[in-house]
Parts: structure tokens; sequence; C-alpha cells
């Protein structure tokens, strides 16, 4: 069965806000720290879910939250793949509630390795950093134990022939290194220019009713000029 879910990292001044999940009975996350976010409503889309269980879990309500990345974890739990659409948000508004998820906390940035992760969060949390890419990564557990991963990086408006050198990379396992920073970052702002191309795959677009539409894989999206 597909479960589709958000996980979204809220910063700001150098810090990270984190739920750490302690009350919540059965919780398949129950002592980690993790991200805001959880499971599609119907009708849903990924921007939406984002922004309200962010407000469910915190209080906080963000605007403009980034998409960074989509994480895939086969059979996560029992008959169930789990697809998790990762944004960051740096801008916000409101006061932090008391969560009945777990224990909220403002973490600093250089602490968050030092904390009871999943192993997989390890691995993807300084990709956030680079914000010229897009990622595309799946992560295999095996009884609460990660055994497997991979990674396709999709740099932000690059055309076809830098795609295809880059996948041809990751084929012969010459994969960017996760840790590595981006030598140049952008500010996270939606801008008319950013409707001319595939934020996923940095394909040819169409541009349909305020909606961007990928031709070339179909990614749909909201314009950032109605």
């Amino acid at each position: 069965m597909l479960k589709l879910a958000t996980l979204v990292y809220v910063k700001d001044a150098g810090r990270t806000l984190m739920l750490h999940r302690t009350k919540k009975a059965g919780d398949m996350h129950q002592g980690k720290w993790n991200g805001l976010g959880g499971k599609f409503e119907p009708g849903e889309s990924p921007e939406a879910c984002a922004v309200r269980e962010v407000l469910e879990e915190s209080g906080l309500h963000i605007t403009a939250p980034q998409l960074c990345g989509v994480l895939t974890f086969p059979a996560f739990q029992p008959d169930e793949d789990w697809y998790a659409f990762v944004f960051v948000a740096r801008h916000f508004t409101g006061k932090l509630i008391e969560s009945s998820e777990g224990e909220l906390a403002w973490i600093d940035d250089d602490r968050l390795m030092a904390l009871p992760l999943w192993e997989g969060d390890r691995i993807f949390l300084p990709w956030l950093e680079c914000s010229d890419r897009f990622f595309s990564a799946r992560f295999v557990y095996k009884e609460g134990r990660l055994v497997e991963h991979d990674v396709v990086f999709y740099p932000f408006g690059a055309d076809r022939e830098q795609q295809d050198g880059l996948l041809a990379a990751d084929a012969d396992g010459d994969q960017a290194s996760p840790g590595s920073p981006a030598e140049e970052t952008f500010t996270a702002a939606y801008t008319p220019q950013d409707d001319t191309y595939c934020w996923v795959c940095g394909g040819p677009v169409d541009k349909q009713n305020c909606k961007i539409i990928c031709r070339t894989c179909g990614f749909v999206r909201d314009c950032s000029d109605p």
C-alpha cells in the first residue's frame, strides 16, 4: 500500500525546530527526533499538507515552504511503501504550542547529529543546506536499521545535457558527496523565471490555469506569478 506524507524542517537563526516523539502510544518513531509533518488528507497538495501539519503539531503558520526532495521508504511498515515530500520553511508566524506527539525544541544546527535520529536522517539532513539541487532518495530499513540507500540529485534549471551527465555519473557510482555544500546557494523565493523549467527534472514546462506542468516527467505545481 502506498502512503504519502510530508516532512518539514522549520529553520530560524541557525536552529531547526525538531519534535522528540515520546507521547504517542505505538508511534513507529518512538524516542526519535524528527522534523514535523504527517500524512496527506484526501485531495491535499504537498504544500497544503506541510502547512497544515506544521500548524497542527506546533502552532506555527509557515509560508512559502521550499520543496527540497522526495524520500522513498519501501516496506517501512509491513505492506506499506512511504513517500515523503521534504520541505524547508524559513518564514512563519505564531507561537509554539504543546504538541500531542512529543516535545518540541529549537535545536542548534550544529547539534542536530547528536540527537537520536533515524540513520537515514543523518544522511539527508545535510542535503537541505544545498539549495541549488533537488534530491530523490530511497532508504531501505529492516527491523529498524538502515540496510540500503541511494540518491539522485537534480540541479535546479539544468538543461537535459547536464541532467544526462549527472545520471550517468550516478550510474557509474560517482555520486555527489551527500554532505558537500553547494558552491552557490539562492534565496528560497519564487519568481516568474522559476516557471520556465521543471523543478524536479529541469525539463520544459507548460503553464495552464496557474499550474506548471512538466512535459518530461509530468510534475505539477502552482505557478509563482498568478
